[in-house]
């Protein structure tokens, strides 16, 4: 269902941030594929935005994007409204000797650096998260062997009404890529706890994970990051997702510019002109010959928004 946004808009008056009628998303996604958005709100401040969720009728559509690092955007575009935080949720403060807050809008890898700055060690694998703290805190995001709930000691959202709530971790219900955190809610920022270390320690962590990266994963391509989430041990004998997909002969497979990633293959690629359905269809067809493989049924980890264009 396409809602009539333009022509039904009396629940934007008063606002104070940017309002984008059908704003091109592909621009901001690391895939660089899909469709427009009907409207992008980027609110001034927190203030802003609770009057939009306030004022914005429940049936039309609430869907919040970071920097697109971890989203594959559907060719159909998006539905109703997509908010993005901006400058104001992008702030990095220093609490304590091992705490800091950091906005919704804040860079994972710009945590890293400002915690060698202030001595903050723990925080050193969010260098290899390419999102933001709202999607990660989202999702649980994580790396080698760390992950959001290990460092998170609360969040703060707001919800439909606009009502700003402070949520402690043991509300969060924080799983392995997955929080409790309401779809309907907007993550504004977070305590992040740490520990007292030194720079000299904390730069050479950071420098192993960026080295990492950079030999193991497609980091300089337009792909999404990790595509699928790894499957329970217990299931797959330990084995990784990239193990069954490699095992399933899906390294190097292609759909048009799509393909899955020779370099480490729990990663698609866009090599070029692909579309989204490309991509998606290319990571079903992984999902499909993962199931016959192994019995393993992956769960998507990039998030999928909009609709297909039939």
């Amino acid at each position: 269902m396409t809602f009539d946004i333009q022509h039904q808009y009396s629940f934007l008056n008063g606002l104070q941030g940017k309002i984008s009628f059908n704003a091109i998303l592909a621009d901001i996604t690391w895939f660089q594929v899909g469709g427009a958005a009907q409207l992008m709100f980027r609110p001034q401040n927190s203030d802003d935005l609770q009057k939009f969720l306030r004022q914005k009728p429940d049936e039309v559509p609430l869907t919040v994007i970071g920097v697109g690092s971890n989203l594959l955007v559907r060719d159909g575009g998006v539905d109703g409204v997509v908010v993005r935080l901006g400058r104001e949720f992008n702030k990095i403060t220093k609490l304590s000797a091992t705490h800091m807050y950091v906005g919704g809008a804040v860079l994972d890898s710009n945590i890293s650096r400002m915690a060698l700055e202030y001595g903050i060690g723990g925080l050193e694998f969010l260098s290899g998260i390419p999102g933001t703290v709202g999607g990660g805190v989202y999702m649980n995001a994580g790396c080698y062997g760390r992950e959001f709930s290990d460092i998170v000691e609360s969040v703060d959202i707001i919800g439909p009404g606009g009502q700003i709530k402070t949520l402690p971790t043991k509300e969060i219900g924080f799983s392995y890529r997955h929080s409790n955190i309401p779809r309907n809610s907007v993550v504004i920022g977070a305590i992040l706890k740490g520990i007292v270390s030194d720079s000299v320690h904390i730069q050479s962590a950071i420098q192993d994970i960026q080295q990492k990266r950079l030999l193991t994963q497609p980091i300089r391509t337009k792909t999404g990051g990790s595509t699928f989430a790894n499957p329970d041990p217990q299931l797959s004998n330990g084995k990784k997702a990239w193990q069954l997909i490699d095992e399933a002969g899906c390294r190097g497979l292609r759909r048009g510019d799509a393909i899955v990633s020779p370099m480490h293959c729990n990663f698609l690629i866009n090599e070029g002109n692909a579309k989204a359905a490309d991509l998606e269809d290319l990571g079903e067809e992984v999902r499909e010959r993962v199931l016959r493989q192994s019995g393993i049924n992956l769960r998507w980890e990039i998030q999928r928004i909009g609709k297909r264009l039939i």
